[in-house]
């Protein structure tokens, strides 16, 4: 089959593929705020848009948000100091940073008293833990429905085999556990799982709905989280994203008028936000036969882009130049990295069975781009194998530039006091 347009991507918010691979190397992330902007615009409906920054934490990204009216999400101590260094205040009216976790670590338990920001509690013992130092204030609970669902198993996160939330039947006893401490509950989350369906979703508002007529709280915010689906394929469903939106909005004003008070309505996306914002650039260093599988092998791996390997996501694949040979015929091809595992392969399903993808013939030396790589790509990098995480490269307005240095192979081996590594090999 002769190849045509879908098969390549030759620019990148208009900027040409092979450019940006020369002036910054390879493997390379690129980001654009085009698509981020549509998405903010279609979840308007909801009072407050806080931002789950787990997805992706790149400092310029963040603050892009935040002038733009979003709120952010923050899991860890590292999350919480970070949205504090690109100016969200630790306090305010919603709060500008929540801290959600399942459990305290010690650091993050004394980074959340010291800065003073709401927390919501995903167990029981957090509420002892923070009323320990904390003798009044505000928390949210973080419910575990009785339900979960999502694109895997793995980002399910709801039910009875996950360990995230509180259950929800133990709600009303989290109530008197935090009065008896000196917090009071105020609001009430719940987040199911990533990759969810509006089905799915739809029960969400109607969960909070139930657990919120069944404690005694004085709540003032209820939050359906995230987990919104992202279709980067043509044959993937798009959600319906007004009518989620209405449905939300339709249990929020039930459950105020039953409370006899009104109620703010969050949302909380991640990689509905930024997934598509972002594109990973790769360069092809080898191409191999193994019987009748043909192997395009790249300089990236599941150290550089870890959610095809970790539960089979599929993204985009196309070749980063201009169509320039119409005689290019395409063929099925496994794409897989650099890494020394036999799971180090981009085109596979969630139980590890490869599967080869449609794609123009191509050289040693050409580059490939990922798409939909904006969420859970760098966030999820590391150094396997004694791999530099990559560049992170932003564009707006016509310009790139370099919002994350890649790492030099001095810095990855820095903390063990190594000697074998000096500025030579970095600069290499």
């Amino acid at each position: 089959m002769p190849a045509s347009s879908s098969h390549y991507r030759p620019t990148i918010a208009g900027l040409p593929v092979t450019e940006l691979a020369h002036s910054f190397g390879t493997p390379l992330y690129v980001y654009s705020p085009e698509t981020i902007e549509r998405r903010l615009a279609e979840l308007k409906a909801f009072d407050t848009i806080r931002y789950a920054q787990k997805a992706n934490s790149n400092g310029v990204l963040l603050t892009w948000l935040r002038d733009r009216g979003v709120l952010v999400d923050a899991v860890s101590e590292g999350e919480l100091l970070h949205a504090l260094a690109v100016g969200f205040s630790a306090r305010g009216t919603p709060p500008p940073v929540v801290f959600t976790a399942d459990l305290f670590e010690h650091r993050a338990l004394a980074r959340v008293v010291e800065s003073g920001v709401h927390v919501n509690c995903g167990s029981a013992d957090m509420i002892e833990q923070l009323g320990a130092f904390r003798s009044q204030g505000e928390i949210t609970l973080r419910i575990n429905p009785g339900f979960g669902h999502g694109h895997s198993r793995k980002t399910n996160t709801g039910g009875e085999w996950s360990k995230h939330g509180i259950w929800h039947e133990e709600a009303p006893a989290c109530v008197r556990r935090a009065r008896a401490v000196g917090l009071e509950v105020t609001g009430l989350h719940l987040h199911i799982g990533s990759g969810t369906d509006l089905a799915q979703l739809g029960r969400v508002g109607d969960a909070l709905e139930r657990i919120g007529r069944s404690i005694d709280a004085p709540l003032r915010t209820i939050s359906v989280g995230g987990g919104l689906p992202v279709a980067l394929f043509p044959e993937d469903d798009e959600l319906d994203v007004a009518a989620y939106a209405e449905h939300c909005l339709a249990a929020r004003d039930r459950l105020a008028q039953a409370l006899g008070s009104p109620l703010h309505l969050e949302v909380e996306p991640g990689r509905r936000l930024v997934a598509e914002s972002g594109t990973l650039i790769t360069e092809i260093r080898a191409i191999k036969r193994t019987g009748r599988q043909l192997f395009y092998l790249v300089d990236a791996g599941f150290h550089t882009l870890m959610r095809p390997a970790m539960y089979g996501a599929r993204h985009p694949v196309r070749l980063g130049a201009r169509e320039t040979e119409p005689s290019r015929t395409v063929e099925p091809v496994v794409i897989a990295g650099p890494l020394c595992e036999s799971g180090d392969v981009f085109t596979q399903d969630a139980q590890g069975v490869v599967e080869p993808i449609s794609l123009p013939e191509a050289c040693v030396g050409e580059l490939l781009v990922l798409e939909g790589v904006g969420a859970y790509g760098f966030s999820m990098s590391s150094n396997y194998n004694s791999h530099p995480r990559p560049a992170e490269v932003w564009i707006e307005d016509g310009r790139a530039r370099c919002i994350r240095r890649r790492q030099g192979l001095g810095e990855v081996l820095a903390d063990e006091g190594t000697p074998l590594i000096d500025r030579r090999a970095d600069a290499g």
